[in-house]
C-alpha cells in the first residue's frame, strides 16, 4: 500500500499553499479545491500518517531593503538639492545688490569725467610749499628739542614721505589732493603740539662731561633699559655687575658680571667682559673664581675687584689680571653677617662704591646705632681716608650709591618702583630728602654701582642686568 501511494503522490501535484504535516490538522487548504482532489485528500489521509505538499515558488522575491535604500537616497539628495537651491536664491540677491553698486559706481565716474573742476600746477606747487614750510619746522625742533626726539624724528619721515607722495601724484589723479590737504592738516596739528611741549619744557644747558662734577647733584633717572639676564641664570637672582673705571682710562673699562651662590650670601665666580658686545653675545669670556667673598656689595676700580671677605668685617682687593687677592683690610667699627643690611637685601652690610673721586665704602656700627656710616679709602691700601655720620638708619634704605661724594639712598615704593629718596653730601656735610622715581623690571634691587664716565648706574634686579642714565642740575 505504501508503494502505491509514493506512486500515487508521484503523479499528482497539488497546488496547496503550505507543507502539510500530518495532513489531518493541514489548515492552510485552498479555497478552490476540486471534488477529486477532497476525495484523494480523504482517501491519503484516512491511511497515511504523514504526507508533504509541494509548494512552487517564484524564482525572485520582492526586494524590500532595496526600495527601503532608495527612499532613504532620495530623501538626501533632496535635501541638499534644497540647500544647494537656497544658496542659489542668497548668490542671486548678491548679484543683484553688486549690479546696483556697479551703476552707481558707474554714474559717479561719468560725473567726476565730465566736472569742469580740475587742479592745476599751481594747486601742487601750493601744497610742496606747505611741504616745505613743515620741513623747515621740523628742523628748528629738532635744534631746541629737549629729551627724546622720537615723535619728532616720525614727524620729519611722514613730512618726507608726503613730499614724495605729492610728486607721485602729479602724474596721477589730481583729484586726489584734498586727501593730501587733509593729510597735511594732520601733520600741521601734531607740530603745533610739538611746538606746545616745547615752550611747556624749555631746552636746558647741556649735560656736564663725562666724568665731570661741574653740576648739582642729580635730579632725575630714565626708565630702565634690560641689558640681559645674568649669565647663571634666573635662580641667580643676588649679584652685582658694572663696568670698571680708571681715571687715566676712563673709556676703556672692562665689563664685569658678580652673581651670588643661589643662597644670597657666598661669593665665588664672577666674569669679565672687554666690551659690552660681548658681554651680550657671550663671546670672549674670562671666567673667574674666588675663595671667597660675601654679600653683592662688589664694586670694580683700576683693575681691583673689591668685596667684603666671608664672615669677617674684611675688605679684600682682588687684582682682575692675576685673579689674587693683594690686600684685606679690617674696616675699624663696621657691622657685619646681616646686622645692618639694607631691606630685603642680606650680607650687604658692607657695600664698596665708586664714582669720580675713587673708592668709597657704606656700613654701619653699633655706635652709630645702625646708621649709614660713610667712609673713603685707599684704593691701594684699603685704609680708612676720612668717615663721615649720617642720620638715615641702613636697614631701611634698600640700597645706595655714590655721586661725585654725594650719597643717594632708595626705598622701595612698590614691586616695580624705587624711589631715590635721600642724599648725604661729603662736600658740605648737608643731607636732605628727594622724590626721584626709579623704575625695575623685578621687585628687589639687590646692587647699584655707578659708572662716573657713562654717569649711568649699573643694577641687579632680581638676576637682571639693568641700566639707568643720570640727569643733573646745572649750576
Amino acid at each position: 500500500m505504501a508503494a502505491a501511494t509514493a506512486r500515487f503522490y508521484d503523479s499528482i501535484h497539488l497546488g496547496l499553499g503550505c507543507h502539510l504535516l500530518a495532513a489531518k490538522h493541514c489548515s492552510d487548504k485552498p479555497t478552490s479545491v476540486t471534488p477529486l482532489a477532497q476525495k484523494l485528500i480523504s482517501w491519503l489521509t484516512t491511511d497515511v500518517e504523514f504526507i508533504f505538499c509541494s509548494v512552487i515558488l517564484p524564482d525572485t522575491t520582492f526586494p524590500v531593503e532595496r526600495v527601503e535604500r532608495l527612499e532613504i537616497t532620495a530623501q538626501s539628495i533632496s535635501m541638499k538639492f534644497e540647500k544647494e537651491l537656497s544658496k542659489v536664491r542668497e548668490y542671486v540677491q548678491l548679484i543683484s545688490v553688486y549690479e546696483k553698486k556697479f551703476s552707481n559706481l558707474t554714474v559717479r565716474i561719468e560725473k567726476i569725467e565730465k566736472d569742469i573742476i580740475s587742479y592745476t600746477e599751481l594747486d601742487f606747487e601750493l601744497i610742496k610749499i606747505e611741504v616745505r614750510e613743515m620741513e623747515k619746522l621740523i628742523q628748528q625742533l629738532k635744534v631746541g628739542f629737549v629729551g627724546s626726539t622720537v615723535i619728532v624724528d616720525q614727524l620729519e619721515v611722514e613730512i618726507r614721505n608726503m613730499t614724495v607722495l605729492v610728486e607721485k601724484l602729479e602724474t596721477l589723479d589730481k583729484n586726489n589732493v584734498l586727501s593730501i590737504r587733509r593729510q597735511i592738516l594732520a601733520l600741521k596739528n601734531k607740530l603745533k603740539e610739538c611746538e606746545a611741549s616745547k615752550a611747556e619744557n624749555p631746552a636746558g644747558p647741556p649735560p656736564p662731561a663725562p666724568g665731570s662734577c661741574a653740576h648739582g647733584g642729580v635730579v632725575n633717572i630714565s626708565k630702565p633699559a634690560v641689558v640681559q639676564l645674568n649669565w647663571q641664570g634666573f635662580s641667580y637672582k643676588y649679584g652685582a655687575w658694572g663696568r670698571d673705571y680708571s681715571p687715566q682710562l676712563p673709556d676703556k673699562g672692562l665689563y664685569w658680571v658678580a652673581p651670588l651662590n643661589t643662597d644670597g650670601r657666598v661669593f665665588q665666580n664672577y666674569r669679565l667682559y672687554n666690551t659690552l658686545d660681548d658681554l651680550l653675545l657671550y663671546k670672549n669670556i674670562r671666567d673667574y673664581r674666588i675663595s671667597y667673598g660675601q654679600g653683592s656689595g662688589i664694586a670694580v676700580y683700576n683693575n681691583n675687584l673689591y668685596v667684603n671677605w666671608y664672615n669677617t668685617r674684611n675688605i679684600a682687593r682682588v687684582n682682575l689680571t692675576t685673579n689674587r687677592v693683594e690686600v684685606t683690610q679690617t674696616l675699624p667699627e663696621a657691622a657685619y653677617n646681616n646686622r645692618f643690611s639694607y631691606a630685603n637685601v642680606g650680607w650687604q652690610d658692607i657695600d664698596l662704591a665708586v664714582d669720580e673721586n675713587g673708592l668709597w665704602v657704606i656700613y654701619a656700627t653699633e655706635a652709630s646705632t645702625g646708621n649709614i656710616v660713610i667712609s673713603k679709602l685707599n684704593d691701594t691700601t684699603l685704609e680708612v681716608l676720612n668717615t663721615w655720620h649720617t642720620k638715615q638708619y641702613k636697614p631701611s634704605v634698600s640700597n645706595a650709591f655714590i655721586v661725585c661724594g654725594v650719597l643717594y639712598a632708595t626705598r622701595t615704593l612698590s614691586t616695580r618702583a624705587e624711589e631715590i629718596f635721600y642724599y648725604f653730601d661729603t662736600n658740605t656735610g648737608q643731607e636732605g630728602r628727594l622724590a626721584i622715581v626709579m623704575q625695575k623690571v623685578q621687585e628687589t634691587l639687590q646692587s647699584i654701582n655707578y659708572h662716573p664716565f657713562e654717569q649711568k648706574l649699573f643694577v641687579y634686579n632680581d638676576g637682571y642686568l639693568l641700566n639707568y642714565d643720570l640727569f643733573f642740575q646745572p649750576l
